[in-house]
């Protein structure tokens, strides 16, 4: 099978491989669409040690499944598999499993590929009227959609209701839209990349800054450095809540004499629970997450063009889906 291949810093390269095999309890996937996350970015610059090239990247996929009783239904892929039977998996916070793995991560090649093997358990039905590029949306709107039920539920009484989102892509986005549909009226998004910015506004009827101020409730740090953690605790209002679920760099920024006058909840947030993946995915299918037209789609084999675009700035779309056949 064809795959884009992480070789080294900045450098993909679309080669033949051998096929993807389902093993016992497994289905293989024909990948129809595959996003781009920011951890794929990470690694491509040569910066998460979890993935060492060479290495088939890519996470957020869906697909049709090829062979067995189940051939041709049409699935998005929850990409983190979890042993099922430790404490964390018992109480539903699979996430939390000590033996969990992701595709894209060693031992599991990821979705950059024309086909992926997944448990039976990892995939989501997508109704014949929901498009396979849209659906591949599930997981990185599953993150967001965690950290915002997580985040939402630590507010106490007496805390503005004010949402503020940092960081204008994928992950931030979704935020976004998941504080919509869960109930939160008032959201503010910041994004520095006036491209970005204009095409938040523009397409997706945001309330987006360049710079965010004043005090929220609620905010959710989607990038992770420590100039936006920075922000995230000058702008928490008093006995607020700062969702974390950037990567971007290990320390610095938080006010933690700010954050402990004022009482204010810090939770970290990693990918999501199995019941939070459905939910995303329901949610989509439901049109509660809107019309989630703001992606670009490319070629498999214009993926390493498609990364450099990302790394150079100049794409303005928040997210881009790779489509194996083009």
């Amino acid at each position: 099978m064809k795959a884009l291949i992480y070789e080294g810093p900045e450098t993909l390269v679309m080669r033949d491989v051998p096929d993807a095999g389902a093993r016992a309890g497994e289905e293989l996937i024909r990948v129809s669409a595959v996003g781009i996350c920011g951890s794929d970015m990470h690694a491509y610059l040569g910066h998460d040690a979890r993935r060492p090239a060479p290495l088939i990247l890519g996470h957020e996929a869906a697909g049709v499944i090829v062979g067995g009783p189940r051939a041709g239904e049409r699935v998005t892929i929850n990409p983190l598999v979890t042993c099922s039977v430790c404490d964390a998996c018992r109480a539903g916070r699979e996430n939390l499993c000590a033996a969990r793995q992701i595709i894209s991560m060693p031992p599991r090649e990821g979705a950059f590929a024309e086909y992926v093997a997944m448990p039976a358990r990892n995939l989501v039905s997508v109704p014949p009227d929901v498009a396979l590029a849209k659906a591949a949306l599930a997981e990185p709107l599953a993150v967001s959609w965690h950290a915002v039920r997580l985040a939402i539920a630590a507010r106490g009484p007496g805390v503005p209701e004010a949402a503020l989102v940092i960081g204008g892509g994928a992950i931030g986005l979704a935020a976004a839209l998941a504080l919509v549909a869960q109930g939160v009226v008032d959201v503010t998004l910041s994004e520095p990349n006036p491209a970005r910015r204009a095409y938040l506004a523009e397409c997706c009827a945001l309330h987006v800054v360049e710079e965010a101020a004043g005090q929220f409730g609620l905010v959710i740090d989607a990038v992770g450095y420590a100039a936006t953690r920075a922000v995230a605790s000058a702008c928490a209002a008093p006995g607020g809540v700062i969702a974390h679920v950037g990567l971007g760099e290990d320390s610095g920024g938080l006010d933690i004499r700010q954050m402990t006058l004022q009482e204010i909840t810090f939770i970290g947030t990693y990918t999501y629970t199995a019941q939070d993946f459905c939910d995303t995915a329901q949610a989509i299918y439901d049109g509660r997450l809107g019309p989630l037209d703001w992606t670009e789609t490319r070629g498999l084999s214009d993926g390493a063009t498609a990364f450099a675009d990302l790394r150079a700035g100049r794409v303005a779309a928040p997210k881009i889906i790779l489509d194996p056949a083009g």
